[in-house]
């Protein structure tokens, strides 16, 4: 009878029972896992930022060469920031998140010292390309163009 229970559900498209138990359970176990992950990125980026303005600023003042520590701190900053938009999208699972995440380790790796031209290059295309993609094609931009060009604004004096 059971047998016969599973056979009509899936040809209805209700889960089975199988499938009702590896949703609740296993989904549910994976969110958390995923949730405590992102909680512990989140403060080590916290503790590496503190670690950053409290340790390695004052070397901007100390060093005879000022543009390797400023390197040095972007580096660090960029580092932290990718932890911290990895956190996010481990925890939301957003578009955005992964194309900024992506963003930013193309811009630390720009930062590096020892990039070639080419390198250089090819970074600056890979992240206008993925400015405009963030802008224009993903869901929930900040900019979003009025559906209908033709009605005036609120705020556009009525004459």
């Amino acid at each position: 009878m059971n047998e016969v229970r599973e056979k009509t559900e899936t040809r209805t498209g209700r889960q089975t029972t199988l499938e009702r138990f590896i949703d609740e359970y296993l989904g549910n176990t994976i969110h958390f896992f995923l949730s405590v992950l992102a909680l512990l990125i989140l403060i080590a980026a916290a503790v590496a930022a503190f670690q950053i303005v409290a340790h390695e600023f004052p070397k901007l003042w100390q060093q005879s060469n000022e543009y390797d520590a400023l390197q040095e701190i972007i580096q660090s900053i960029l580092l932290v920031a990718i932890a911290a938009e990895l956190s996010l999208l481990l925890l939301y699972h957003r578009t955005s998140a992964a194309i900024e995440v992506v963003i930013f380790v193309v811009a630390r790796k720009m930062v590096t010292p020892g990039i070639t031209g080419l390198e250089l290059l090819l970074g600056a295309a890979a992240l206008a390309g993925l400015i405009i993609v963030r802008f224009y094609y993903v869901a929930g931009r900040p900019n979003k163009v009025r559906e209908h060009a033709d009605q005036p604004d609120v705020a556009a004096p009525i004459k």
